[in-house]
Parts: structure tokens; C-alpha cells; sequence
């Protein structure tokens, strides 16, 4: 008789279920048979719940062991989970449903609109809470200051993590309270106050008082105030308050609000701000040392911090377990003066590795990143004009070893073909890129292939100790690139020239037939692709600019960005999504126009209003065979501060047959989304307005009614799913 599955001991079982992290793979377990389902359900330790509030009926009951809890999809979305005077139901039964449901919660994520949902849903519920994230795009109720977290800090005296970073609020409600409850504050590791919808961020006065309330905090982000023009401007002190009362950080984010922004920059400025920041040499320094356990570091300034690869030598002591490093407007942060390592190039241990607006690092400085910094798996650049294919591509072949993801944006010299190229030494082991999607040049060849020796004379002659392998191969690498000069085994510079033939043949072995007779450029482990593109540009250049072939795809997202009033109409019929119908293995899209702004209702003569730019942009989607998650953003009137789907957007979106969910970040008309029910596999779709500030419930418009999501709903679940 044949051994199966089954006759594995149920301990056995439920510890290989356990393993399955994949929420559709549990699904699929569970329907295995009755003895699967015994046993995935009390394995299940994280569950989204979906569906609307007033079913109270299909709160599902059998996930007891579920710790980690998320609320914040439930539908209508954004709109108050227990608030009896927009539904039919009664809010403190809701709440005892899910306390009897789920009574092992210590991790709870929840749509909080009013301080109402916090006092009914945590006093009584889930009070050994540990961990919560609150989440809100609407306006803040005119309410005292402190009265959204004055619950959560009473009734939760376990709490060790509170995330904020999709919460609106006002930067003064929070310290308050922190002072009020000594024993909570202290009790947090981890608060995420990176909230996108801040005017302004934290300012000095409130960060230290929110850094000598939590001295116990490892994982701190805030939005900050870096401009020295605006009152309260975080500078020395508050850096120094934070180094000195909380030395157990692993993880510090600071960033401006400007930064935030999902916007890109202009790649014409010279990388330099108007204001300096008021950040010492000393204090950095100071902030540096004083946090040894730090692994991840984000300061993002917005404003010029000058000459600063002394100071971040110091986080590249012996001691330092830095991985993570993200740098924003720090100018100076690599010399590159001779061949000793400085500044940057120190940190050794760096696994991530981004850097923004620095206005004078160039070719040399990248490779004394690459020299120095061995170890790095992801390299990100932003805004820097100065860098250029040539120093890319060194930067690669130095890294190829370990760099799989890369990320280039708003640097001058690198549009799409050009960074593409620059990236050809990694093509076969990158699996996550973003590029701008800018094609001045294309079809016009770069010589990456070597830089006049006279030119360069003296500045590679590295100064090389005998045994130190890893350094010699660095340096033979950077040597062989630009001179086409090699080195023996005691570093020893001899005389070669480049060998177009050998580069040949290492171009060829990354490359695939399509089948007819032509090759290919391979991305053979391509698994995630960011594009930013300007409004009125096409996305077919694409595979031309060298993304031709890309079996492993799996995800890619698109943000398109521009200003739409005033533009012709363009000449194209669509925008080009049919392009990526060659990508087989295409699951998963980000399609976000959320920046692209128009006129919504009325356009002057002449002039296109956002639903026919709706139509440009979604044309071809249907060709996405392969497509089942979509998250669509449509573009806006900011006038009117509408961002809706139109009836072309829903008639395209209707065309996508294989799609299962659906997220559209925004409004739509309930007789719009009609459309939407002739995708035969469509069973998850929310209409979110997950921007500020979201729409409120008196609107006059129609878009926002509960009754029509519910009849949505209804007509969505009522049809039969072929799975």
C-alpha cells in the first residue's frame, strides 16, 4: 500500500502548514480536505480581514491562534468601523464578534476615523496590545489635543510598538501624551511617526521631548522640520537629544517632509538647496558614535549638509553594525583624492546603499564606493548630476558579486539606454531595478569601453599591499575598464589593450534566442521593475532601450508624472502598456498616475480633461494576459481635490480578464463600476481614497455612498468564481 501525506503524524503536519506564508497557498491547503483544514486553521498566526462590517455573520471563527490582525481593509473603507450612525448594525456587538473571533491578539491594524473606534474597540477587547497601527487620510476631528492616543496609552499599558506613519494627525497631539503615561512611553521599542500628510513635520522642541520620554526606543522615524527658516527647525540640539537619551536604537529615520513626496526631481538643478542645514560636523559625528547598535540610517535633509565624509567616517569604525545607509542633499560624502579610501567608502559592513542630491559625487567617488563598501547588495542614486555610465558600470562590475538591486533616477547623464548599458556586468544577477523612463538618446551608443590613458595618468595607480587579494582584484577590475591595463600578481601595472572580442562573448552569454532566429538581452532573475515616466511620453521604447527580454518578471510599477493642462493631445492612440504583454510572467501592477494632474470636469476648448488622459494611459492593459493584481491610481484635479475612475478608466479596467484584485485609490460611480463584473476572476476589489485629505462622508458627490459599495459588493460576490 502506498504512503501519502496523510500518514504523517497531524504534529508533523501542522509544523509544515506552519511554514506556508503565502495567504492564497493556505487557501489552497485548507481545501485539500477536511484534516488540511483542522490543521491550517490554528497555524494561521496573521489574517487581513476583508468583506463589509455590517456582515457580522462571516466573521470567521476558527483562526484562535491569530496574533497579528488587520481592520484597515474592511469596506466601505474609511469609513468609522463602530459607528452606529453610519451603519445598520450595533458597534459594541462588532467589537465582542471580534474579541470572541480573534482572542489572541497583540497586533491590531485599524482604520481609526474617530478616537470613538480606539476607546470601544481596545478598553474592553484586546487590552495586552503590543503592537498597533492606526491609519487615517481623513481630516482630524476638531477634538483636543492628544484625544486619538490618550485611549490607546490608557487602556494598553503593554504597548512596545505604535505606527503612525498613515495616521493624520497634528505633530503636537502625540508629546503630550507621551508625558502623561512615564510608564508606556518607556515601555515603546518602536515608533513610526513618518506620516506623509504632515504640513510640517516634528520640530526640535518636540523631539526631544518625544526622545527623553522613550529612552527605550530601538526603531524611531520621524518627519522633521530641516528648513533653519521655519520656527523650531531641528537642528544640533535635537540630534543631540536624540543620540543621548536613546542609545539602543538599531534603526533612525529622519527626513523632511519635503522629501516624502512622491515626486521626482528635477535632474537640471545642481543638486544644491537654497539653505544650508544647520547640522554641525561634531554633531553628527556625535550622533554617529553615541549609537553603536545602529543598522539602519536614514537622514534625508532636503537642505545642504557641506563636507560631510569626515563625519561619516565615524560610521565606519570596527565597531559599527551599520547595513542600511540612506543620505539625502550631503555633499562631499567621497573625495576620491588619491587611492585611500575616505569618507563613505569606510563603511564596510553597508549592505544598502542610497544616496540623493549629493551635487559633486562623480565617476571616481562611485568607485571608491565600490572599492570600499564590498558587501553591497542594493545601490540607489537620486539626483546627482555628475555620475555617468562609465562610472556606473564600474561601480557594477566591482560589485557583481553581491548587487541585485539598483535604482537610478533624476541623474542627467542617465536616462533609460543609458543605465541600462551601464548595468550590463549585472544583467544576469540584478532582480530589482528602477530607471527613469527618459529617451533622449536612445539608439546612440555609449563608449563605456575605455578612457584616454594620458588622461588619466597617476589616478588609478592604487596604492596596493601584498596580500590583500580582494583589494588587488578590485583594483585590476577598475584598471582593466577605463585603460585596458593589467596587473600582475604584486600589483604591478603592465600593458594590455581592451579586448572587444572577449567583451563579446561575455555580452553573449547573457543573452536568449526569442525563437526566430534573433538574440535577446537577458534579465534572467528580473523580478521587479520600477519605471518613472512623464506625462505625454510612451512606454514603448522600452524593450528597445534594452529591457527585451525578462522572463522572471513578476511585478512592475509605473508612476506617471506631470502636469496634463495645457498639452496636446497626444499623437499616439495609447500609452503603451500593451509593451509589457511580452513579459509572460507579469502577476503584479503599480500603475500610479496619482501625480498626474488635469481637469476633471470642464477643460478650456482645446484642451483634454482627465478622462480621455484616462484612456490614453489604460489602453492596452487588456493584452495583460497574465495580470491578477492591479493598484491603479487615477490621475487628479487638485482644484477640486478629486482624484475618480472615469467611464473609459472603467471600461478599460473591465477588459483585464485574468485579474482577481483590484485596488483603485480613489472615487468611482457606482454604474462605473458595473464594468468591473465582467471580469470572470475578479473577487477583491476596494475603492480606496488613501490621499490627503480624503473625501469627506458630505460630500456632494455620489461617489462615497455606503449603500452603493455595498450593493457593488453584493453584485461582486454573487457570481460564480471559476476557483
Amino acid at each position: 500500500m502506498a504512503t501519502t501525506i496523510n500518514d504523517l503524524p497531524d504534529a508533523v503536519l501542522s509544523t509544515i502548514i506552519a511554514l506556508i506564508s503565502d495567504s492564497r497557498t493556505r487557501n489552497s491547503v485548507s481545501l485539500v480536505s477536511h484534516k488540511f483544514l483542522q490543521l491550517e486553521r490554528p497555524t494561521r498566526t496573521t489574517l487581513v480581514l476583508r468583506g463589509n462590517a455590517r456582515d457580522l455573520f462571516m466573521i470567521p471563527p476558527c483562526f484562535r491562534s491569530v496574533t497579528h490582525l488587520d481592520l484597515s481593509l474592511l469596506s466601505p473603507w474609511g469609513h468609522s468601523l463602530l459607528s452606529s450612525s453610519s451603519s445598520s448594525y450595533d458597534p459594541l456587538l462588532l467589537a465582542r464578534r471580534l474579541r470572541h473571533a480573534f482572542p489572541s491578539v497583540t497586533s491590531l491594524t485599524v482604520y481609526a476615523r474617530s478616537p470613538s473606534v480606539l476607546q470601544v474597540l481596545l478598553s474592553p477587547q484586546w487590552p495586552a496590545l503590543r503592537h498597533l497601527k492606526l491609519v487615517r487620510w481623513h481630516q482630524r476631528p476638531h477634538l483636543p489635543v492628544g484625544s486619538d492616543f490618550s485611549p490607546v496609552f490608557d487602556k494598553c499599558p503593554s504597548l512596545s510598538s505604535l505606527d503612525l506613519s498613515e495616521f493624520y494627525y497634528w505633530s503636537e497631539d502625540l508629546p503630550p501624551v507621551l508625558r502623561a503615561y512615564p510608564a508606556v512611553s518607556a515601555s515603546l521599542t518602536k515608533l513610526d511617526l513618518l506620516t506623509k500628510s504632515f504640513a510640517e513635520g516634528f520640530k526640535s522642541l518636540e523631539i526631544q521631548d518625544i526622545a527623553a520620554a522613550c529612552p527605550n526606543l530601538k526603531h524611531l522615524l520621524l518627519a522633521c522640520v530641516f528648513d533653519p527658516r521655519y520656527n523650531g527647525f531641528v537642528g544640533d540640539e535635537a540630534l543631540l537629544s536624540i543620540s543621548r537619551n536613546c542609545p539602543k536604537l538599531t534603526l533612525l529615520h529622519l527626513a523632511d517632509t519635503t522629501s516624502l513626496s512622491n515626486t521626482r526631481g528635477d535632474p537640471n538643478e545642481d543638486g544644491y538647496s537654497s539653505e544650508d542645514a544647520r547640522i554641525s560636523r561634531a554633531t553628527l559625528v556625535d550622533l554617529f558614535t553615541s549609537l553603536p547598535l545602529l543598522e539602519e540610517l536614514v537622514l534625508d535633509v532636503c537642505k545642504n549638509v557641506r563636507d560631510s565624509g569626515l563625519a561619516l567616517e565615524a560610521l565606519g569604525s570596527n565597531r559599527s553594525k551599520l547595513k542600511v545607509l540612506k543620505l539625502g542633499h550631503f555633499h562631499g560624502v567621497c573625495m576620491a583624492i588619491g587611492s585611500q579610501l575616505d569618507g563613505i567608502a569606510l563603511c564596510r559592513g553597508l549592505e544598502s546603499l542610497s544616496i540623493k542630491n549629493s551635487a559633486d559625487l562623480d565617476d571616481m567617488g562611485l568607485i571608491e564606493i565600490a572599492r570600499g563598501c564590498g558587501k553591497l547588495k542594493k545601490f540607489e542614486v537620486v539626483g546627482c548630476k555628475k555620475i555617468t555610465g562609465k562610472g556606473l558600470r564600474t561601480l557594477a562590475s566591482l560589485l557583481r558579486k553581491t548587487l541585485v538591486e539598483v535604482g537610478i533616477s533624476a541623474c542627467i547623464n542617465l536616462d533609460a539606454a543609458a543605465s541600462l548599458r551601464a548595468l550590463e556586468p549585472i544583467r544576469d544577477r540584478i532582480e530589482r531595478l528602477h530607471i527613469d523612463c527618459v529617451w533622449e538618446n536612445l539608439g546612440e551608443g555609449e563608449d563605456l569601453g575605455g578612457i584616454e590613458e594620458d588622461t588619466q595618468e597617476g589616478v588609478y595607480d592604487f596604492d596596493i599591499h601584498e596580500g590583500d587579494e580582494e583589494e588587488c582584484e578590485n583594483a585590476t577590475r577598475v584598471i582593466d575598464f577605463f585603460s585596458g591595463g593589467e596587473m600582475d600578481g604584486m600589483g604591478n601595472r603592465k600593458k594590455c589593450k581592451y579586448s572587444s572580442e572577449a567583451s563579446a562573448k561575455a555580452d553573449c552569454s547573457y543573452m536568449a534566442s526569442n525563437g526566430n532566429g534573433f538574440w535577446l538581452k537577458s534579465w534572467e532573475r528580473l523580478r521587479y521593475l520600477s519605471l518613472w515616466i512623464g506625462v505625454g511620453e510612451l512606454l514603448t521604447p522600452l524593450p528597445v532601450a534594452g529591457l527585451e527580454y525578462c522572463p522572471s518578471l513578476e511585478e512592475i510599477r509605473i508612476k506617471v508624472e506631470g502636469d496634463c493642462r495645457g498639452r496636446p493631445k497626444p499623437v499616439e492612440r495609447e500609452f503603451g502598456l500593451s509593451t509589457l504583454a511580452s513579459y509572460t510572467q507579469l502577476s503584479k501592477m503599480q500603475l500610479d498616475c496619482g501625480d498626474t494632474l488635469g481637469f476633471a470636469l470642464t477643460a478650456p476648448s482645446g484642451q483634454m480633461d482627465l478622462s480621455l488622459w484616462e484612456r490614453f494611459f489604460l489602453n492596452g492593459i487588456g493584452d495583460l494576459t497574465s495580470l491578477e493584481e492591479l493598484d491603479y491610481w487615477p490621475p487628479q484635479d487638485s482644484d477640486v481635490n478629486q482624484r475618480s475612475l472615469t467611464l473609459p478608466g472603467a471600461g478599460l479596467l473591465g477588459g483585464c480578464i485574468a485579474l482577481r484584485k483590484l485596488f483603485i485609490h480613489g472615487t468611482a460611480h457606482e454604474h462605473f463600476l458595473s464594468f468591473l463584473l465582467r471580469v470572470p476572476n475578479l473577487r477583491d476589489v476596494q475603492l480606496r481614497e488613501d490621499y490627503y485629505p480624503a473625501p469627506e462622508e458630505n460630500d456632494m458627490s455620489t461617489e462615497m455612498r455606503v449603500d452603493s459599495c455595498s450593493r457593488f459588493e453584493d453584485a461582486l460576490n454573487s457570481r460564480p468564481i471559476p476557483d
